[in-house]
C-alpha cells in the first residue's frame, strides 16, 4: 500500500488503483468492483470481469446492495445507502501496521435465506476481526433471490454462487496488494452464507480458491433441478411472465423481488408438489443442477472433495428458537402441531415416536423446536463433519451454548447469535434484540474468544481444540467457560444417523 495522505492509503489492483481510509487502526476499502454490473445484456448471466480504469477511484462507500425484498432496513442499513447497478463489489479491512509477511485472509459470505443480505450492513463491520486477529478480512455482495438463485431458462443455475467464485478469484488476484496471502484464504459464512461455503466445497469452479472453510449454522436445504424449475415457474407467473431470460429481463430488477415475496407468502399451498420446501422461509436455495453444483455438499465431501481443505463446522444449541419467539409461536403449540412437525421435519417414518422416546419430558413446543433445529442446522453440520473425517480430511466442530441474555434469556443460544458475537457489532443487526441496550461483559469475553479462534484457524488450521472424529466426537463448547466435550446432542444424532441429506425433490408438478 502507498499513501496519498496520512489517512488515505492507495492500492494497485489488477483493474486500477483504489483509495481507502484508516479507521480504528485498520485500512478500509469499500465498494471495489469485482465484476461488471449484472444488468442489461449481462443480467442473469455469469459474472463478467471488470473493465480496467485509469486514475484513482475512491473506495470510501459500500456499493449498493443487489435487488431484494424490503423490510430489513433496520437490520442491514439499506435505508442509508445509495442505489445503483454495480451490485458486485468487495470490501477489504487490513491492519494498518506493516508486516514483513503476508497475512491470513478471511472472506466472509453473508446469510439471509438466499433472498436477503448486504455486505455493507453495520453488523458486518470487520475492523475488530482484522485488528484483533491480525488478518485481512474481505466481504462482498452477491446476487440473491430471483436474480441469483431462481432456475431460469437460458441462464446458468446458481448465479449467486458464481458471483461468490468471481469474488474469490478477485481475492486470489488482488489480495496480496492489501497485505493478504492469496494462498492462505479462509472462506467463512453463517446460515445461507454457510450453505454457500458448503456449496463452494462441491463446485469444481471454486477448487483451489481457498484453503480453509468455516460454516456457522449450515442449513441442510438444497433444491433438485426439477424442484427449482417448478418453483421458478411459479415465481415468474407471480411476476406476470415466463421463467426465461427474455421475459424476466423485461421486469425492473428492483421490482422483481415482489414476485418472490408473493410466492413466499403462500408457499404452503404447494406442499403436495414441493414437500418440506413449501415450509421454508423463502423459495430460493442452491440448486444441484449437475453443472455449476454437480452434487450436494454432503456427497461431495464424503467423496473427498474437501480432503485438502481444513474445516470448522458448528451450530448453536437452540437454533430455531429465534423463529418461534419472533413468530409468537413458542407458547401456542399443541400436540397436533408437534405431531405434524415431527413427521414433516424428522428423518423418516417413525420420527415422531423416536423424538418422543428420546425426549420424554419435552413440551410440544420444545419438540417442534428440536426437530426443526436438527433438520435445518444441527444435523447438517454433524453429517458434514462425519463425511469429512471419513474421507480423510480435517474438521473441527463446535456448539455455541451461551444464552442471549435479553428478555430473560428467552432466545437461548439461538440462530444468528454467533454472527453478532463474531463481529462484536452489538448495537446493530440482532444485537440489541438478543443482548439488550448494553452488551454484558460475558458477551465481550465470548466475542473476543470466537474472533481469536477464527483468526488462529485462518493462520494455522488449528482453532485451539482437537479435530473431530466419528469415534471420540470431541467438539468445542463455546461458552463463557469453554470446554471440550463429546458432541452433546447425541440423542438427536442417533435419530438422524441413517439419514442422508439429498437435494430436495419435486413430488409432482405444481401446475
Amino acid at each position: 500500500m502507498t499513501r496519498t495522505s496520512a489517512h488515505e492509503p492507495v492500492v494497485h489492483t489488477a483493474s486500477g488503483r483504489v483509495r481507502g481510509r484508516i479507521e480504528n487502526g485498520v485500512a478500509v476499502f469499500r465498494g471495489i468492483a469485482f465484476a461488471q454490473p449484472p444488468v442489461g445484456e449481462a443480467r442473469f448471466a455469469r459474472p463478467l470481469p471488470t473493465v480496467p480504469w485509469s486514475g484513482i477511484r475512491d473506495a470510501f462507500e459500500f456499493g449498493p446492495p443487489p435487488p431484494q425484498e424490503p423490510g430489513i432496513a433496520g437490520l442491514t442499513g439499506l435505508s442509508e445507502i445509495r442505489d445503483g447497478d454495480d451490485w458486485l463489489t468487495v470490501n477489504v479491512w487490513t491492519p494498518e501496521a506493516d508486516s514483513a509477511a503476508l497475512r491470513p485472509v478471511i472472506v466472509w459470505i453473508h446469510g439471509g435465506a438466499y433472498k436477503l443480505g448486504y455486505s455493507g450492513s453495520p453488523g458486518y463491520d470487520a475492523y475488530r476481526n482484522a485488528r484483533d486477529g491480525d488478518v485481512v478480512v474481505v466481504t462482498f455482495n452477491y446476487r440473491v433471490g430471483v436474480e441469483g438463485f431462481a432456475r431460469i431458462s437460458g441462464a446458468p443455475a446458481n448465479r449467486g454462487l458464481l458471483d461468490q467464485v468471481a469474488a474469490l478469484r478477485w481475492v486470489r488476484a488482488n489480495i496480496s496488494a492489501f497485505g493478504g496471502d492469496p494462498d492462505g484464504v479462509t472462506v467463512c459464512g453463517e446460515s445461507a452464507g454457510a450453505g454457500s461455503v458448503a456449496a463452494l466445497l462441491a463446485m469444481p469452479s471454486a477448487a483451489g480458491l481457498f484453503q480453509r472453510a468455516i460454516m456457522q449454522s449450515l442449513p441442510g436445504r438444497y433444491f433438485s433441478d426439477a424442484l427449482a424449475t417448478d418453483i421458478a415457474d411459479v415465481v415468474a407467473k407471480a411476476a406476470g411472465c415466463r421463467p426465461t431470460v427474455a421475459d424476466l429481463s423485461e421486469v425492473n430488477p428492483r421490482s422483481l423481488p415482489e414476485a418472490g415475496v408473493a410466492v413466499a407468502a403462500e408457499m404452503r399451498r404447494y406442499a403436495e408438489s414441493w414437500g418440506a420446501a413449501a415450509y421454508m422461509l423463502a423459495p430460493f436455495a442452491p440448486v444441484v443442477d449437475g453443472d455449476v453444483l454437480p452434487t450436494t455438499p454432503w456427497q461431495a465431501v464424503a467423496n473427498g472433495a474437501a480432503r485438502d481443505v481444513d474445516l470448522i463446522v458448528g451450530h448453536n444449541q437452540d437454533e430455531c428458537r429465534l423463529f418461534f419467539v419472533l413468530g409468537g409461536q413458542k407458547d401456542a403449540i399443541d400436540d397436533a402441531r408437534a405431531e405434524f412437525d415431527l413427521r414433516l421435519y424428522g428423518p423418516g417414518p417413525g420420527s415422531e415416536i423416536a423424538y418422543r422416546a428420546a425426549f420424554p419430558d419435552a413440551t410440544p413446543a420444545r419438540l417442534c423446536e428440536l426437530v426443526q433445529s436438527d433438520n435445518q442446522y444441527r444435523m447438517p453440520a454433524v453429517h458434514l463433519a462425519d463425511g469429512q473425517a471419513a474421507a480423510g480430511g480435517r474438521v473441527h466442530m463446535y456448539e455455541l451454548t451461551w444464552s442471549a441474555p435479553n428478555n430473560g434469556g428467552v432466545f437461548g443460544a439461538c440462530h444468528a447469535l454467533d454472527e453478532t458475537l463474531l463481529f462484536g457489532t452489538y448495537g446493530t443487526h440482532l444485537g440489541p434484540l438478543l443482548l439488550g441496550p448494553k452488551p454484558p461483559a460475558e458477551a465481550e469475553q465470548l466475542s473476543a474468544m470466537i474472533r481469536f479462534a477464527w483468526a488462529r484457524f485462518a493462520a494455522t488450521g488449528e482453532p485451539g481444540w482437537p479435530a473431530y472424529d466419528p469415534d471420540r466426537r470431541l467438539i468445542q463448547i463455546l461458552d463463557v467457560e469453554p470446554s471440550i466435550a463429546r458432541y452433546p446432542e447425541e440423542a438427536s444424532r442417533r435419530i438422524w444417523q441413517d439419514y442422508r441429506f439429498h437435494a430436495m425433490p419435486l413430488l409432482q408438478p405444481s401446475q
